[in-house]
Formats: structure tokens, C-alpha cells, sequence
């Protein structure tokens, strides 16, 4: 993985606090801060309004028709719209 160097301000009570805890845990800054931010952005990233939408023939019989059927419905048009 790539990584780049950046600059964090932080206020000195909570570095102190951070200094204690990776020396508690035996673990570096650079990790806890990655983790805390990629949490952070997890839980605040919009979700998208199509977790999944796959493209394509189905194995599955009907199911790439009923698919489309729902998208139609979803859409707000009927079977005959293009």
C-alpha cells in the first residue's frame, strides 16, 4: 500500500493521551490514527442506493428478468416503457 506523509494538529491533552495508549498497546500513532479515520469515514461515507446491482445474463432462470422488472418498478415505469 501506498502511503503519504501528512500533518495533524491535535491538542496536547489528547496527544498525551494518545502517547500513553500506543505505548500501552505497543502499537505506532500512524496505526491508531489510520484507524480511527478509516472509522470515522466508514461511518459517514453516504450509502449508495444500490448496494448491489449486477449486470448480465443469470444463471438462476427468471432471475435477471425479475431484476429488471424490479428496476422498472423502482423507476417508476411499466413493462412496455423503454
Amino acid at each position: 500500500m501506498k502511503t503519504a506523509r501528512t500533518t495533524i494538529l491535535l491538542d496536547a491533552d489528547l496527544l498525551d493521551r494518545l502517547d500513553r495508549h500506543v505505548r500501552r498497546q505497543r502499537t505506532t500513532k500512524t496505526s491508531v490514527i489510520a484507524a480511527a479515520v478509516e472509522t470515522w469515514l466508514d461511518s459517514h461515507e453516504a450509502t449508495p442506493e444500490f448496494p448491489f446491482l449486477g449486470i448480465g445474463r443469470s444463471q438462476h432462470g427468471r432471475l435477471s428478468l425479475d431484476g429488471r422488472s424490479i428496476a422498472r418498478r423502482e423507476a417508476g415505469r411499466r413493462p412496455g416503457d423503454r
